[in-house]
């Protein structure tokens, strides 16, 4: 499993095998199961959770009881409630694993050695939370002025591998919509791509 965070790591930055060795001593790693919870809304996040195989989701659950995803990570992604872990305080949602799941953690001790012991890392992580900010914002622009038909095509030319992997309920409940509108429209969608000229 470390050896996946590894390869990202080379990716982004120089590694001498000294500093592998210290990325391995300060990491955990941790197999889980399809539906096992790994943070709790109410607790303090503890660690960074980096997925090596599998797929998690972070969702938040309303006063009435409804779920709301914030987030899908697949391979080669981190889901971390970054403010709960470096500020200690307890975080708003849940992460949960979609599938069984190899992953690599980080608890905030360790994140702090690797900003100060690998060169390059502080510069990968900055990038790394410009890209998050500048995906929420597409998302928040998107829920605010795309229609339901422009976000479900968005997120399927945007993660086409995540798109398949998750369920109907859960795609709707990231989508802002319900899962019979989205159902609706993969119908009319279908149906489009069946009437075009020269279409299987």
């Amino acid at each position: 499993m470390t050896d996946r965070l590894l390869e990202f790591l080379r990716a982004r930055m120089p590694l001498t095998r000294e500093r592998e060795a210290m990325v391995r001593s300060v990491v955990r790693e941790r197999r889980v199961k399809k539906g096992e919870t790994l943070q709790r809304a109410g607790e303090v996040a503890t660690h960074g959770h980096f997925v090596a195989a599998g797929l998690l989701r972070s969702f938040s659950i309303d006063d009435k009881g409804r779920e709301h995803v914030l987030q899908f990570a697949p391979e080669g992604w981190w889901l971390t409630d970054v403010n709960s872990m470096r500020e200690r305080t307890p975080s708003s949602y849940f992460i949960e694993a979609l599938e069984d799941s190899d992953l690599v953690l980080i608890d905030a001790a360790g994140h702090a050695r690797f900003m100060d012991d690998l060169p390059g890392y502080a510069a990968a992580y900055a990038t790394g939370l410009q890209k998050m900010n500048a995906a929420r914002e597409r998302r928040l622009l998107d829920t605010l002025s795309a229609t339901a038909e422009q976000r479900y095509l968005n997120f399927l030319e945007t993660y086409p591998s995540i798109a398949r992997r998750v369920t109907q309920h859960m795609l709707a409940s990231y989508l802002g919509l319900t899962p019979e509108t989205l159902s609706r429209l993969r119908g009319q969608l279908a149906r489009k791509r069946k009437a075009k000229p020269g279409a299987v």
